[in-house]
């Protein structure tokens, strides 16, 4: 199996989604990453007993995928970075670090002594990475922030989808949605980054924010107001189709109840195959839709009887219609149905664990793979689970062990 980062060593001082999620992929990939908790309390998203109105701990009382997802394949080592003993622990693991990262706010790196200048000083080869919820330059930049805020609201995400008639907002369809892509991100930051120190020597100082990720998948539309010098006019949802396109943007529903969404960007082309295979081939010479210019200035009327023709069949029978065909479309799935689906699965985009317990679970891995292989990925640690080893790899004697766990350093 291939694994890239081999041999890499990545400490990490966070908490939540945001940056740990980085580390999971990582450790996909073969890094050894070291997640420091609270030596008392651990990283605070072990407390989360519930999201989205989703309660936890409702399947499982050790297997909780808010932690697993983005802590798999790491060791967790529990420190008290205010004690001396901490502090020493600390410093050996930088000593021995490729990279460090943190999402802990300017302030608390700080006071913690754990910002550029203080890790450098330890390690002046580290790279080191810091997530923020804004950035950390501006009047905002000392501030924290979730994805719900810096990356959901901030950057144009909620007001873009929230129809104007709804007195109410509309929420991030998932919890996590801004971290695990900022996680994507952060990874790529510091693959970079270690390409960019094996080629010249320099260490990076990383910068990822919520905003930034926010504004980078927001790009298109902001991009567009930045050009039209204002806000986007904004256009009411259209049932089925687009003003311009009947086979691409809104949903059809077929017999079943099943929406289908189409997304053929080149009308003219693909309007002959799918009115042939779902039994219209009159309107392919219907003098409304003879060529490619005439479905798209009879866009509306086109969908009709393109609602017609799907709704007349049941998905199985669309789906076998539709198959070979040169058109893209998709069934529009739940999360449940997407985790069974038969084209993820052939590509090992969910990938298998064994739990605390030993009961085999299911996570979706990280959707970059090398040499067309899904990772080995291994569970989550418990809090502080590896501390007594990871101690002993940087040559701590069981005396000094026990003297630290004594101070209340380490746990």
């Amino acid at each position: 199996m291939s694994r890239p980062m081999e041999g890499v060593r990545i400490v990490e001082l966070a908490q939540f989604t945001f940056v740990p999620a980085s580390g999971a992929v990582l450790a996909d990939w073969g890094a050894d990453v070291i997640k420091i908790e609270h030596a008392e309390t651990g990283d605070a998203q072990r407390g989360l007993v519930s999201i989205l109105g989703l309660d936890q701990g409702v399947a499982s009382s050790t297997f909780f995928p808010i932690m697993e997802g983005p802590n798999r394949g790491k060791r967790s080592i529990g420190l008290d970075l205010e004690t001396a003993g901490g502090r020493r622990v600390f410093e050996e693991l930088i000593r021995g670090a490729d990279v460090f990262v943190t999402n802990f706010r300017e302030p608390t790196r700080k006071k913690l002594g754990v910002d550029v200048d203080d890790v450098r000083a330890i390690n002046p080869d580290v790279i080191y990475m810091r997530g923020t919820g804004m950035g950390p330059k501006g009047d905002e930049g000392p501030n924290g922030g979730y994805d719900q805020t810096a990356f959901w609201a901030r950057s144009g995400h909620a007001d873009a989808i929230t129809p104007v008639e709804l007195d109410a907002l509309l929420p991030m369809p998932t919890g996590a949605y801004g971290d695990n892509i900022g996680g994507m991100t952060i990874a790529g930051g510091i693959a970079a980054a270690l390409y960019r120190r094996a080629a010249t020597g320099e260490p990076s100082v990383i910068d990822v924010s919520l905003l930034g990720v926010g504004l980078w998948t927001s790009s298109f539309g902001v991009n567009a107001s930045l050009l039209a010098g204002g806000p986007l006019p904004r256009m009411a949802p259209m049932k089925h189709g687009s003003p311009r396109n009947p086979l691409s943007g809104g949903a059809y529903r077929s017999a079943d109840g099943r929406w289908i969404q189409l997304g053929m960007l080149q009308p003219g082309r693909y309007w002959p195959e799918i009115c042939a295979r779902l039994g219209r081939p009159e309107l392919v010479t219907d003098e409304r839709f003879d060529t490619g210019d005439k479905v798209i200035a009879n866009a509306a009327e086109a969908a009709v009887h393109v609602a017609e023709m799907i709704g007349a069949h049941t998905l199985e029978e669309f789906r076998a219609a539709m198959k070979g065909a040169q058109g893209q479309w998709a069934l529009v799935q739940n999360y449940h149905e997407a985790g069974l689906d038969p084209q993820a699965r052939a590509n090992g985009y969910i990938g298998t664990v064994t739990d605390v317990d030993g009961i085999e679970r299911e996570l979706v891995l990280a959707p970059v793979q090398f040499d067309e292989t899904p990772p080995d990925v291994r569970r989550a640690p418990q809090h502080a689970e590896h501390t007594d080893e990871i101690l002993r790899e940087l040559g701590i004697d069981d005396d000094e062990l026990i003297a630290l766990k004594i101070e209340g350093a380490v746990t």
